[in-house]
């Protein structure tokens, strides 16, 4: 069991002064089987109105607009937060259980793929192999694997619009990116497979009350007899140094911040402190 303090800001620094912005944020854990929210604040500057609510996905929510003058715009979230490490795992399915229609339908939405994730041909074509050789379980690690190898993280050379195809193209990315190379994959040999948007504490050696730079991250998860998490970013199991805010088909469904500005564009500052605290 580990228990962490997250600290994430945002701040949005205006060219010019702006008259109004409507915004959500998606930054708050979610409580979970093996996740429990201890404390959790969401402090907007300045800020006219704010509400909040469970979206779709099971995602706290908060919304808010301002309503008056602003060149900035600061959305700071303090969670404490409880995580049990990963339970060992049950029996694993094997293909046959993934092309009855009762899952199929259940599980519809974590099956389609999107243009955001949308495999190249050589990652599908990885994938089918993959699947002739190895059960769903041992397929799904492997790609991982492959994607681990052949995509360099790289943050800057794309975007919170950026395909799977455009990742893949330049061979570089960011966690999202590796996330949806990975769905996209996954989906092509009919394995479920979701979008998981959260923390990522980076060390596993920092000492209890040290705080370090953390990170705003996404994951994987997969469905073969159970849900099972993987970061294929760094290629490992999701433990309990990973916390979840939201689970989705992709990045869009659930992003940590969206909304519309009227006025001039912004200067964008995101940090994320993340501190064990036992």
């Amino acid at each position: 069991m580990t228990t962490m303090r997250i600290e994430h800001t945002t701040r949005f620094r205006y060219a010019a002064e702006i008259g109004s912005s409507y915004n959500e944020a998606r930054v708050v854990p979610a409580w979970l089987p093996r996740q429990r929210v201890l404390d959790s604040r969401v402090s907007i500057t300045p800020v006219t109105w704010r509400s909040s609510y469970r979206d779709y996905w099971e995602c706290d929510v908060t919304v808010f607009e301002v309503l008056q003058p602003h060149t900035s715009l600061t959305v700071a979230a303090s969670s404490v937060v409880e995580v049990a490490s990963s339970p060992p795992r049950g029996e694993k399915a094997g293909w046959e259980a993934l092309e009855g229609p009762k899952l199929r339908d259940l599980l519809c939405e974590y099956l389609d793929n999107s243009a955001a994730t949308a495999p190249p041909d050589a990652l599908a074509d990885f994938a089918r192999d993959a699947s002739h050789r190895l059960g769903p379980d041992s397929t799904a690690r492997a790609i991982c694997e492959y994607l681990h190898s052949e995509v360099r993280y790289v943050p800057g050379v794309t975007s919170v619009h950026s395909t799977a195809q455009d990742a893949w193209e330049g061979r570089s990315g960011v966690c999202q990116d590796m996330a949806q190379l990975a769905i996209g994959a996954l989906r092509e040999i009919g394995i479920p497979a979701r979008y998981v948007s959260g923390y990522l504490h980076p060390s596993r050696d920092a000492s209890i009350g040290e705080t370090v730079e953390g990170e705003s991250h996404a994951w994987i998860e997969w469905w073969s007899g159970e849900w099972t998490g993987f970061d294929p970013t760094n290629d490992r199991e999701v433990g309990d140094h990973h916390v979840i805010v939201g689970r989705a088909r992709e990045y869009r469904d659930i992003p940590p911040l969206a909304g519309v500005v009227a006025g001039a564009t912004e200067d964008l500052d995101v940090t994320v402190k993340v501190t064990q605290t036992a």
